[in-house]
């Protein structure tokens, strides 16, 4: 059976945060700019340097000065998190049509076309949220995935099959009006978590996850784990105190558009 191509879409931003990821940064980039002209017309890609202390920074910038019409890249003085990273790379993308991955290589880029395809469909979602088909993690951070999944379906309602999962894709009109106070490991579940409450639709597909090859990970670390604890009870109880003024608390995702 021959499966056809899909359509591409006119304009794409693709971001992904990265913290001493030097042995990540320039094969991803590199499978970046194979990968996307097959997907979007038109591209960019943000790396964004979380205050890494490794040759990150000085890599991204010499892919940037090589690649000036597609690759930028942003830096974080210091370490701020995870959620501030993706912040910084949601702030920074141009297009109508805005998705990220992490640094880390453990999605393929060209495997974004699952997650543009499903844009394209007739119900035509804000949010395309990918779930991973096979985790490919060690089993310490698939038990805090699970129980992570199933405390935000508990306490917001929030019912996708793999709420961190570093592999989305927004409208950017549906991200308008739409702040996080999370700079941490809850900044995408409370991306979702404020989506939903402001009535933006999801849809879900499954993507391929690989294990990591390089470099080390960060996400089962005591401290990004309390963080993430922190800030998911935060937000649960300023809602039971004050729902709408716990949804407009933080910082907003993208800048209001111009007049």
């Amino acid at each position: 059976m021959i499966t056809a191509t899909p359509p591409r879409v006119p304009a794409l931003s693709y971001f992904f945060p990265a913290h001493d990821e030097e042995a990540n940064l320039e094969a991803l980039v590199d499978e970046a700019l194979a990968a996307l002209p097959e997907i979007a017309e038109r591209f960019e890609i943000v790396a964004v340097d979380d205050g890494s202390r490794d040759a990150t920074p000085a890599i991204a910038d010499r892919l940037a000065a090589a690649h000036p019409d597609v690759v930028r890249a942003v830096h974080h003085p210091t370490n701020l998190g995870y959620g501030a990273a993706l912040r910084s790379g949601f702030r920074a993308a141009r297009f109508d049509l805005v998705c990220f991955t992490d640094g880390d290589r453990q999605f393929r880029v060209a495997d974004l076309a699952r997650l543009t395809s499903r844009l394209a469909e007739p119900d035509a979602p804000d949010v395309v949220v990918g779930y991973r088909l096979r985790r490919a993690d060690p089993p310490i951070r698939a038990l805090y995935a699970r129980l992570y999944r199933l405390a935000n379906r508990i306490w917001f309602g929030v019912r996708v099959r793999d709420i961190d999962c570093a592999c989305k894709l927004f409208r950017r009109a549906a991200l308008e009006g739409v702040r996080v106070e999370s700079g941490g490991a809850f900044f995408s579940a409370e991306l979702l978590v404020k989506l939903r409450a402001a009535d933006r639709t999801m849809a879900e597909v499954g993507v391929p996850h690989y294990p990591r090859t390089a470099g080390s990970p960060t996400g089962a670390k005591p401290s990004v784990v309390w963080r993430a604890v922190k800030d998911f009870w935060g937000l649960r109880l300023r809602m039971w105190a004050n729902r709408a003024r716990a949804l407009r608390r933080g910082e907003p995702i993208v800048a209001p558009p111009a007049p």
